[in-house]
């Protein structure tokens, strides 16, 4: 994968993250339990915490490729399924979250081991 495919992973991931929350905010308010608007954000929120780190690893070295792709992979997962609960009202889609926790803790494990330092590369 590019650094320009990268960057555009993580702009698009930002872009729909903030396009989640607005969704939750202003249209899901009225049709949703607070329990599962509570869920919705949750899943917002590491949607776009996590974008903002895939843009951080958009621009170190290569050395990071492995941490980029499990953190994204753990943010589609994790978000995912959790506006699918919602979205779907279908509880057991929430046995999938945890795959999606254990993507994003890997992908940060696998970060804190990477032999790089910040910067172009």
């Amino acid at each position: 994968m590019t650094d320009q495919a990268r960057l555009r992973i993580a702009a698009g991931m930002g872009a729909t993250a903030v396009a989640a929350g607005a969704f939750g905010a202003h249209l899901l308010k009225d049709l949703v339990t607070p329990e599962r608007l509570l869920t919705w954000e949750t899943g917002a929120r590491y949607h776009l915490v996590h974008a903002v780190v895939l843009l951080a690893l958009a621009l170190f070295p290569a050395r990071t490729h492995r941490s980029f792709e499990l953190l994204f992979a753990g943010s589609c997962v994790f978000a995912g399924s959790l506006y699918l609960l919602v979205l779907l009202n279908q509880p057991l889609l929430g046995a999938i979250t945890p795959i999606g926790g254990v993507l994003l803790i890997t992908g940060w494990v696998t970060l804190g081991l990477s032999r790089t330092k910040p910067g172009p590369g």
